[in-house]
């Protein structure tokens, strides 16, 4: 009964704190600052949470040995981030549940993305990696929930920022960091890099800003046609929302009533244009028009889970396409090449970084919760550090590929074999040397 009692307390002072927020703000004001009043009630909050922790704590003994399991329970219940609809009816579930297993993989997986761009943010400053590099630290519970929903037949498209994703989707650690240097362990033998990954059900990893979204609804049709019940998940920036062929792969995707997804990943900046001075509607989930929409807090790991097990559900039951528009943060510039504080300042950076972290969030959410121990989070932070320094030794001692190689795998069904080299006189035989995947 206290434990009810607490907690119907808490969660009536969230809407308390949360309606006289958005009513004290301008209702025309951007759909980001919905991000940043969400960051308000949680400060606002945090003495009355401090209480239920300590109730919770108190009444710990109390459970039984069904839910208990050497100090950690085996499931719990979560409440979800606010959602907001466009042509909707019905928003995603309002609660939803993780296991145990279920918090320890997507805590690793968070981690493991974070420690891999820190690291691929050292190698860029070592010149180890060449050309673009486009960092993913402050997004990774988008991917992570993303990912947390799919199943073995739905896929994924997304751009240049792209190095959890790659993981996520199968590729190991290793594979992918030495894409990055441009190795032969690399998940394309080094000839891609950092904009060009791809595995089983991911296409990518694509370097044209916008372009992927074309590719995806074309995807989708490709479900659609086989009957093989899957979903297509296409992602890009708010950097690439005002794109023409964006809104082409909205129609043609509603005409044919396509199984797709299309995510703006609406981090705050176009590069180091901030979004309200690019785009004159900033509620990108209702730039589909027709096309229903959902706004998602994109730091909740959670939340975004649910978002699109909604989506597998909507798209599964034949009634066309979705756009989502998550909200996030990115920590680093758009680019290594980018500082990341010529056009916004290092207090709004650690701002988010203290109370919006999304790795933060979700540890403090499943150690409340009892599902995992601080000693079981603290080996797993070691096993991810060990396993990305191991990468990180292969990615810089690893053999290039002979140059003879750089013919290989450009077609999947060559209609002749020789390809033109750096002028007409030194040709490359075409060759088949890795498996091919996502062939349709």
């Amino acid at each position: 009964m206290l434990s009810k009692l607490i907690r119907s307390v808490v969660q009536q002072g969230h809407a308390n704190q949360y309606s006289a927020w958005s009513g004290a703000r301008n209702t025309a004001s951007l759909m980001w600052t919905d991000f940043w009043e969400l960051s308000m009630v949680s400060k606002v909050t945090k003495v009355a949470q401090t209480c239920e922790e300590m109730a919770k704590r108190a009444l710990a003994p109390f459970m039984t040995s069904s839910v208990r399991n050497s100090g950690t329970a085996t499931e719990a219940t979560f409440e979800t981030r606010p959602y907001k609809l466009h042509k909707l009816e019905t928003p995603p579930n309002s609660t939803t549940s993780c296991t145990r297993d279920e918090a320890l993989t997507y805590y690793t997986q968070m981690q493991m993305i974070r420690r891999m761009e820190s690291a691929a943010s050292n190698l860029y400053k070592e010149k180890a990696i060449r050309g673009f590099c486009h960092l993913y630290s402050g997004q990774e519970a988008i991917c992570v929930g993303i990912k947390g929903a799919l199943r073995p037949q739905d896929s994924v498209i997304t751009a240049y920022r792209d190095h959890g994703w790659a993981y996520v989707m199968g590729c190991t650690v290793t594979s992918v960091m030495a894409e990055l240097t441009g190795r032969s362990q690399g998940m394309a033998r080094g000839k891609g890099g950092s904009m060009h990954m791809y595995t089983k059900n991911f296409y990518g990893g694509n370097g044209i800003v916008g372009a992927q979204v074309p590719v995806g609804a074309g995807v989708a049709l490709a479900n659609k046609y086989l009957e093989n019940n899957g979903i297509n998940v296409s992602l890009y920036g708010d950097g690439a929302a005002n794109q023409g062929q964006l809104f082409e792969a909205y129609n043609i995707a509603k005409l044919m009533g396509l199984p797709a997804v299309f995510i703006c990943e609406n981090n705050g900046y176009g590069m180091g244009t901030s979004v309200d001075r690019a785009s004159a509607s900033t509620n990108y989930y209702t730039r589909g028009d027709y096309v229903p929409g959902i706004w998602i807090d994109g730091m909740d790991v959670l939340s975004v889970r649910e978002a699109i097990n909604y989506c597998v559900d909507y798209c599964t039951s034949g009634k066309g396409p979705l756009v989502l528009e998550v909200a996030t943060y990115r920590y680093h510039g758009h680019s290594m090449s980018d500082p990341g504080t010529s056009y916004r300042t290092r207090d709004e950076i650690q701002e988010v970084r203290q109370t919006r972290d999304p790795i933060m969030l979700f540890k403090d959410r499943i150690l409340s919760a009892d599902l995992v121990t601080a000693e079981e989070l603290k080996k797993i932070d070691g096993e991810v550090r060990k396993e990305v320094d191991e990468a990180v030794k292969i990615a810089k001692t690893d053999k290039e590929i002979a140059i003879q190689e750089l013919a290989t795998d450009v077609y999947s069904n060559p209609l002749e074999t020789t390809i033109r080299g750096t002028t007409p006189y030194d040709p490359y035989t075409h060759q088949r040397l890795s498996k091919i995947v996502n062939l349709h």
